[in-house]
């Protein structure tokens, strides 16, 4: 995607639904020059309110759809806008299951407009089934006792703690707020359901013994709609070591509340472990990654401490105090 971005943001109700954008603007804030949003929209990131013709004055090249909805869908009330920004000269990105391109309108908008569109969940590589065959190297993969419990920040975390180390560490991303942040990888719940694995482990293949890739998650096991994405990728990443992430203070599923309560962490780790270990015999929790941000800082520490009592494992909130207590662990038992 050509930088800078203006980050379109929708009407999303809340920052849940824009995981998206807010994964760029904390990760890639040097390329985020302004935010876009529609009526009622309830999030704000701090950038600049542009327009489109304004954020092309400015130097801005691309509109970056912000927003990660249930489905993963077009809405209608985005099209005139998408359509306003390619008649400006905005290149648009979207890492939706709907594609730009397929929607006959914005696609033609775009053509005649000489701008690109950038539909990041249609993969370019074509995957063949897991083989299952043990490769060469570490890695690292963080799961999770829900969706949206911060998986990919804590994978972006360790490699970031990994790297200042001088540790060998390669992020590997798998959605597409990872894609937009590293300019690679694979959003895996676009990949047909048996080639999961495969591309897994294309995503993280042999490497020399030092190297760590650390794969950013996806999912659940413990969830009842996306537990079979994060079974293939589990079985293809092959981890030698698991971090388990949860938002503090979360007690059910988001969007299933009322019907699924949030698995404890030993039951959520214990799960993917004993999965891992299908491919990998050697499989092993290493830490905790829970997100504290509705905590104060004592809350946190205190909430840090109990799910360290409750594993026997090092625990962080990657982004509030960071990720080195569990590079510390691999540093010292891997």
């Amino acid at each position: 995607m050509e930088a800078p971005y203006i980050l379109f943001l929708g009407d999303a109700p809340d920052i849940s639904w824009a995981k998206t954008a807010s994964g760029l603007a904390e990760w890639r804030a040097k390329d985020c020059a302004g935010q876009y949003r529609l009526d009622g929209c309830g999030v704000d990131l701090g950038l600049p309110d542009l327009g489109f013709e304004e954020a092309v004055a400015k130097g801005i090249k691309t509109m970056v759809i912000g927003i990660a909805n249930d489905g993963g869908f077009i809405a209608d009330k985005w099209v005139s806008h998408i359509i306003a920004a390619l008649k400006a000269g905005l290149n648009v990105a979207a890492g939706l299951h709907e594609r730009l391109a397929d929607n006959k309108e914005i696609a033609e908008t775009a053509k005649t407009s000489g701008v690109t569109l950038y539909d990041l969940r249609r993969p370019n590589i074509k995957f063949s089934p897991g083989t299952g065959v043990k490769r060469s190297g570490k890695r690292l993969l963080t799961v999770g006792t829900d969706c949206a419990v911060g998986k990919k920040y804590t994978a972006l975390s360790i490699e970031k703690e990994m790297t200042a180390r001088g540790v060998n560490a390669t992020f590997c991303p798998t959605g597409q707020t990872g894609i937009m942040i590293t300019g690679r990888g694979i959003a895996i719940d676009s990949v047909v359901a048996d080639f999961i694995s495969g591309a897994a482990e294309w995503l993280s293949p042999a490497a020399s013994d030092d190297h760590w890739h650390v794969i950013e998650g996806q999912g659940a096991l413990l969830h009842p709609a996306y537990a079979g994405v994060t079974l293939g990728l589990v079985h293809g990443s092959q981890p030698d070591a698991i971090v388990v992430c949860h938002e503090a203070g979360r007690k059910e599923l988001v969007g299933y509340e009322g019907d699924y309560a949030c698995p404890s962490l030993s039951d959520a780790l214990s799960v993917h472990v004993n999965a891992a270990r299908l491919t990998n015999p050697a499989a092993r929790g290493v830490g905790i990654s829970l997100n504290t941000s509705l905590l104060d800082e004592n809350s946190a520490r205190d909430a840090l401490k109990r799910a360290e009592d409750e594993l026997g494992l090092p625990s962080c909130d990657p982004l509030r105090f960071g990720a080195g207590a569990i590079v510390d662990y691999l540093e010292k038992y891997m």
